[in-house]
């Protein structure tokens, strides 16, 4: 459709799982899926329910008007009411005891509940396998030394592999707080208006051992164990917190590391993958931009302000229920894991094709290697003989001869300068020894290879389909 706007998640970046997941149909499915659990529910435990009843109701699922909902909600103002009456004209002889006991939250609140239940475990399969795709990554190039920076100035020689666990740490801290989130989503079950089951009571004669029976009844239909102690209309919106607060964590470190190949892009050490035919710019034929890192950092900015809106909607809740959530709520976290997932799949077609430009990062490193190896050439000048403090200030004002050399255009002559200076009590030969980019980058191989070991068993599920993204 071209005539009205679409959201630029669903028609450009967000997956179809996604797109499916927080779809009409899936929300309202699962409204009728537990509408017929409350009923079953009811049944077993003794109200005035039939088994064709709740065999109607099973039927009819799926088959949702969406044009008599949309009809008689714009009558009514009520959109779970209008839905109550949609299923009715579909299953007749249920149409009296649909929603029997409950409030409308039970419907909406579980549902949302089952959604971001089941899209962070989706994300977290996503996660996962960029993940593996970065393990794998810094396995493979763990002694391979590259020029380090602080404050983005050369710095220490280290490898590609081990700063690939730079990003890798970050995410795998994201991955422990996704578990965290999924682990403490707990089920709202049918509470009441105001969480105290009141109409429960009365349905069930004070009974509250059935009461308690029907909830974990219900609760396990949807795969979950556990259930809010107590609660108000709602579930606590601290829910929603946690869970934007997790999906806001991986924007936050996938910027990190988008930002990080970008900046390493335009050095041409490494670079995100380029398709053949793409172009990088309309007017400059001969760009690769990183569009891909790029669009991960655009997106990561979006998802780490919508995050925001949670933790606003958490703070305003009043006593046990007010309406300031809904509207807010029905936006922010949709599009927050559709943003997510936007971002994820880019970061695994990324971290998938990643390029290591060699030659290009070997070139650096020698640049400026000499400067790196001036304290090992100063400790074997001291083992010599020489004085430390000597030696300091030769290479103090040998380095910045070199420096402003380089300044000019002109290639590094620090060694050269450091060869013609006595103090030191090294030939040409020995100093040039000591400029093997493998004796700086200390334990990085060991590094890498302990922490890829260590971090294996977390991604026992990723994802394995074919890394791919829309645009």
């Amino acid at each position: 459709m071209t005539d009205i706007y679409q959201s630029p998640l669903a028609s450009r970046y967000a997956s179809d799982y996604m797109l499916g997941l927080f779809s009409p149909d899936t929300r309202i499915k699962t409204w009728r899926k537990l509408w017929v659990s409350l009923a079953k529910a009811e049944m077993k435990l003794g109200l005035p329910i039939t088994p064709e009843q709740v065999a109607e109701l099973e039927a009819h699922i799926d088959d949702i008007d969406y044009d008599c909902a949309a009809a008689r909600e714009k009558e009514v103002r009520h959109d779970v009411m209008a839905h109550v009456y949609t299923y009715g004209k579909a299953a007749p002889s249920a149409a009296g005891i649909i929603h029997l006991g409950a409030t409308s939250c039970y419907v909406t609140d579980n549902a949302d509940l089952v959604i971001y239940r089941d899209g962070l475990k989706y994300i977290r399969r996503e996660l996962a396998a960029v993940i593996g795709n970065l393990a794998d990554f810094a396995e493979a190039h763990a002694a391979l030394p590259t020029l380090g920076y602080t404050h983005y100035q050369p710095a220490q020689l280290v490898t590609v592999g081990k700063r690939a666990t730079l990003w890798m740490q970050d995410l795998v801290s994201d991955l422990r707080e996704i578990d965290f989130a999924i682990e403490n989503i707990k089920f709202l079950g049918c509470r009441g208006t105001t969480g105290t089951e009141a109409s429960f009571m009365e349905l069930f004669e004070g009974d509250t051992a059935k009461i308690d029976e029907m909830n974990r009844m219900i609760a396990a239909d949807f795969g979950f164990t556990d259930l809010f102690g107590v609660c108000g209309q709602t579930y606590p919106r601290k829910v929603d917190s946690r869970i934007m607060n997790a999906l806001s964590s991986v924007a936050q470190s996938l910027y990190r590391m988008a930002n990080d190949i970008r900046l390493l892009q335009h050095d041409r050490q490494i670079e995100e993958p380029f398709e053949k035919n793409q172009i990088g710019s309309s007017a400059m034929a001969y760009k690769r931009n990183p569009m891909r890192s790029e669009r991960i950092c655009s997106l990561a900015r979006y998802l780490m302000a919508d995050a925001m809106n949670a933790h606003m909607t958490a703070s305003v809740q009043w006593l046990e229920r007010t309406l300031d959530d809904s509207a807010n709520r029905r936006i922010s976290l949709p599009e927050g894991f559709l943003c997510a997932d936007a971002i994820i799949r880019l970061a695994r077609n990324v971290t998938d094709g990643l390029r290591v430009n060699e030659k290009i990062i070997e070139r650096t490193v020698m640049e400026y290697l000499p400067f790196i190896a001036t304290e090992n050439l100063m400790m074997e000048g001291v083992k010599r003989g020489g004085d430390r403090q000597k030696l300091h200030e030769i290479i103090r004002t040998c380095s910045m001869e070199a420096t402003r050399r380089m300044k000019e255009g002109l290639n590094c002559d620090l060694l050269e300068r450091l060869k013609n200076e006595p103090e030191f009590g090294l030939t040409g030969d020995e100093m040039e020894a000591l400029l093997d980019p493998s004796l700086y980058i200390g334990r990085c191989p060991e590094q890498v290879k302990t922490y890829v070991e260590k971090i294996r068993p977390l991604l026992a599920d990723a994802a394995e389909d074919e890394a791919e993204i829309n645009l």
